[in-house]
């Protein structure tokens, strides 16, 4: 039997072509991108099935990270895309980044460099609209306790409280603690505040013997550590 016509609806096609029992039968593995969000979007519109369409989408935006970096008029574009099927896919990509952090606090990862904290969060932060601030509580042998978010603020700014910090630290029994923030616009270079800021932690964790290992600003898939540079007080 041939393959299905272009535009023959996926409940037509031989069993062993349809994403969702492709992938009940052979594992999620198997899927090419296509099939995958076609699962999600779970239909098509007239004419056209739910692979084709998805076919579409990723010709558009290349990768599922590349996804990452839009909002609903985007997706709108697609003839067929409802608020449904967008809200499926952003639902599906923010839990795909979610998950190595996920892990990692399960697996209780050693950070010996900020390259090591980079890699847990840059999938997460680098696509944010807004800054976000998180908190990477340590024990003694550098083993992360829990990554913690400290605050969310606007496009340009996030106001994490010093104290909640070194409190839940202490709560935690951490040993020591990175920070990390991204800048939305790409710009890893600290502003004034940054510098501020992270003094004025780095000083409360003296007093409180928390010690403040780094501050680390995610920007596109690059990042600014002020460890790296020299800047911890």
């Amino acid at each position: 039997m041939g393959p299905p016509r272009k535009n023959q609806g996926i409940r037509n096609w031989p069993e062993d072509d349809r994403p969702r029992e492709k992938l009940l039968k052979k594992g999620a593995n198997a899927l090419s991108d296509s099939e995958l969000l076609a699962i999600l979007f779970r239909t098509g519109t007239r004419g056209v099935s739910a692979v084709d369409l998805a076919r579409k989408v990723i010709k558009k935006f290349k990768t599922f990270q590349g996804m990452s970096h839009t909002d609903a008029r985007d997706w709108k574009k697609f003839k067929g895309l409802g608020n449904a099927k967008i809200a499926h896919i952003q639902a599906a990509l923010e839990i795909g980044k979610r998950f190595r952090e996920d892990k990692v606090k399960k697996g209780k990862q050693k950070i010996k460099s900020a390259k090591d904290i980079v890699e847990i969060l840059m999938p997460q932060m680098r696509d944010l609209k807004t800054e976000v601030f998180k908190v990477v509580l340590l024990d003694s042998n550098n083993l992360i306790i829990d990554i913690e978010d400290a605050a969310t603020g606007t496009v340009n700014h996030a106001m994490p409280i010093i104290r909640e910090i070194i409190h839940s630290a202490l709560q935690k029994f951490a040993v020591s603690i990175i920070c990390a923030h991204n800048h939305p616009s790409g710009n890893i270079e600290p502003s004034k505040h940054d510098k501020q800021f992270t003094n004025e932690l780095c000083n409360a964790g003296r007093v409180m013997d928390v010690k403040i290992m780094d501050h680390v600003i995610i920007g596109d898939n690059d990042y600014f550590s002020f460890s790296d540079k020299g800047f911890m007080v």
